[in-house]
């Protein structure tokens, strides 16, 4: 056979297999849900696609090759912000969450991670050791969704984090996750949620057992804060009252953890 029709044959094959291991009629692995007022955003199969919140509408949004992870819907819903992998590098980008050509708008060498929405909805809040010299920790920038020059935010160090809708509280968790590698860690590094008031600095922490545990996920509902911790055993959702500093659960998974909880529109996903 020719060597060039030899290739052209290849091709095809691989691209139709690529296309067929893309299986929508059977999603057990989807991941990464982030609710919004137009609908929810979510990862399957190393791209991002929308949906109605009832399941229904189901559409593509990228189709790149590279990895797309942990949308996050604008307060408008009209974008979405997510991490890339494209290009050899982990950047911050922004899609319209109607379809269309993602936008970059980090261009640092190192890890930039999109964790979402300024309350305005005019920039993005990621997460980034540009600023680190060892590269040891993560702090917090934002990014405008129509680019430009990153501004770091008044935190030392931050690994997630969400800002309240009234943009006078940062609920953040500072250190990278341990309880990945071990389950029930209960070391030096827990996960912890400290509040951080943008008019006075003050920081506080959202109380734990005596005995610790791991606190993640921050996500504002209004003025409420939720998170996801293992303090009575799997992860599950939780909330915390700021004024009678109290943590009630809210869901009771005992076979298995949420591994994964965003909030958008007035709901958790």
């Amino acid at each position: 056979m020719n060597p060039i029709l030899r290739s052209l044959v290849a091709f095809t094959c691989t691209t139709a297999w690529s296309a067929s291991a893309i299986d929508t009629t059977n999603t057990r692995l989807v991941s990464d849900p982030a609710p919004g007022n137009s609908g929810l955003a979510f990862a399957y199969a190393n791209d991002l696609w929308m949906a109605a919140q009832d399941g229904s509408g189901v559409r593509r949004l990228t189709v790149h090759p590279g990895v797309e992870s942990g949308p996050r819907l604008s307060p408008d819903g009209k974008l979405v912000a997510f991490t890339g992998r494209y290009e050899g590098n982990t950047d911050v980008y922004v899609v319209p969450a109607a379809g269309g050509v993602p936008q970059r708008l980090t261009w640092h060498p190192g890890e930039d991670v999109a964790l979402g929405f300024t309350p305005d909805g005019k920039s993005v809040l990621f997460s980034s050791s540009r600023e680190v010299y060892t590269g040891r920790y993560t702090q917090l920038f934002t990014v405008p969704v129509t680019g430009g020059y990153p501004t770091r935010l008044p935190i030392p160090n931050a690994t997630k984090a969400a800002i309240a809708p009234d943009g006078r509280t940062i609920a953040y968790v500072p250190l990278r996750e341990s309880f990945g590698q071990w389950k029930h860690y209960r070391g030096g590094t827990t996960s912890r949620i400290l509040l951080f008031d943008v008019d006075t600095q003050e920081v506080k922490q959202v109380p734990q057992p005596a005995g610790r545990c791991n606190d993640t996920d921050p996500m504002w509902v209004g003025d409420a804060l939720y998170f996801r911790s293992d303090r009575d055993g799997e992860f599950n959702v939780y909330a915390f009252d700021k004024r009678g500093q109290s943590v009630k659960r809210l869901t009771k998974h005992t076979d298995f953890p949420v591994v994964h909880a965003a909030s958008g529109g007035g709901k958790i996903a």
